[in-house]
């Protein structure tokens, strides 16, 4: 266990239905409004660093975790990943607080939620904010994602290598990573290659079925009640206006809100504007519980 009194931050295992173990990340202590956050396919909970100690600091707790086959959570023994074991993970990680979350999902995480919220248990959260993700996407921008995570099966030689590497499939962004922003990243291999730190086998299951979910995904969305703000990057090539508009269908009380600088990788691009726009949401909900309790 970890403790860094600045933030109280808390690393923790916890155990899945199955066995498996996920690496589970607190800030400040039970009590708080509740945010749960699950990142994105390919990601680490380290995605949600900057926005965690923000909101921290703010007064909530922030919840992050690696998904199973990420990060520092295990690997699946047989290479087998399928939804419902992603799903199973989140279900337990909601319950496990003292009070309903609101989850923060991108891309893979939001999609989690959806159904979560929609199909297999709408008492689970107390709202959903998506980053960046709609029920259908573009297949396009989903391609290049992939195309990018499978460029590299043998690895890289260096840190620089792999900075070098990215710098060219996030050209946009300024500061290039540095060693130590890697280091939870990749993972050094017997051979000294560097190969990042997500299960391979991920590809094969869960990527393979992914779209054959999507009639799923929109019916969920169409039976999600609880409040939801949808933030979507103005620059991203994974949500298109065509898709908001049609998710603003299925869930017309939904709010969106649209960062124009942003790509698919919302937090990263726009980091401050994220972590307002999450802050209102939240500070809304907030106020709007202590007037039913009042009223109550």
């Amino acid at each position: 266990m970890v403790h860094e009194p600045a933030t109280e931050k808390i690393v923790t295992r916890v155990t899945a239905v199955d066995g498996l173990t996920l690496s589970v990340e607190t800030r400040r202590p039970a009590g708080h409004p509740s945010l749960l956050f699950a990142h994105g396919f390919g990601q680490t909970r380290g995605a949600w660093g900057g926005a965690a100690r923000a909101l921290a600091a703010e007064g909530f707790r922030c919840v992050t975790f690696d998904a199973r086959g990420h990060g520092e959570s295990q690997h699946a023994v047989d290479g087998e990943y399928h939804m419902e074991q992603f799903i199973g993970d989140l279900r337990l990680l909601a319950h496990a607080e003292l009070h309903k979350p609101i989850l923060v999902g991108a891309s893979m995480g939001g999609l989690l939620g959806l159904v979560m919220a929609g199909e297999i248990d709408p008492a689970a959260f107390r709202a959903l904010v998506l980053v960046d993700i709609t029920p259908r996407w573009e297949t396009k921008g989903v391609e290049r994602i992939l195309a990018f995570m499978q460029a590299h099966p043998d690895g890289f030689a260096s840190y620089a290598q792999a900075a070098e590497e990215i710098a060219r499939y996030l050209p946009h962004r300024a500061e290039r990573k540095s060693e130590d922003q890697l280091r939870p990243l990749l993972r050094e291999g017997d051979d000294g290659r560097l190969r990042w730190h997500w299960d391979p086998a991920l590809l094969n299951g869960l990527v393979r079925e992914s779209e054959r979910y999507q009639p799923r995904l929109m019916a969920a969305a169409a039976k999600v009640r609880v409040p939801v703000l949808l933030l979507s990057g103005g620059r991203s090539d994974v949500v298109s206006r065509d898709t908001v508009d049609e998710f603003l269908q299925l869930v017309p009380h939904a709010e969106h809100v649209e960062l124009p600088r942003a790509t698919h990788m919302v937090a990263g691009d726009a980091n401050d504007a994220f972590i307002r726009e999450i802050a209102r949401f939240v500070t809304k909900l907030a106020s709007a519980d202590r007037s039913d309790a009042v009223s109550a």
